[in-house]
């Protein structure tokens, strides 16, 4: 499962992550990508970072791990990944069991 966040901070999100070359382990995963946050005045700020548009337009999205990667598979087979789960979980983000 893809999990697209939207992010409503009380301070501006910035989310460091070290790009991790592609060795295969990572193509077992789901990733959490972010697609956009709400800014402090309310307004959704949208990222370049679109899975359906990356479906669509075969164009690479990157995780909240670092991962980048074009889209394609049926997420809902593989198990979360556990560095995004982390990171997402550190943000105080609520996500589904599994």
């Amino acid at each position: 499962m893809v999990l697209i966040v939207t992010v409503q901070p009380q301070t501006e999100l910035v989310v460091h992550s070290t790009p991790e070359l592609d060795d295969g382990e990572h193509e077992r995963f789901t990733h959490i990508v972010l697609e956009g946050y709400t800014s402090k005045d309310g307004e959704l700020v949208a990222l370049d970072n679109s899975v359906v548009g990356g479906m669509i337009n075969a164009t690479p999205v990157k995780a909240l791990c670092g991962k980048v990667w074009v889209p394609g598979r049926d997420p809902q087979k593989y198990p979360l990944c556990p560095t995004c789960r982390e990171i997402a979980q550190s943000l105080g983000w609520s996500l589904p069991n599994g």
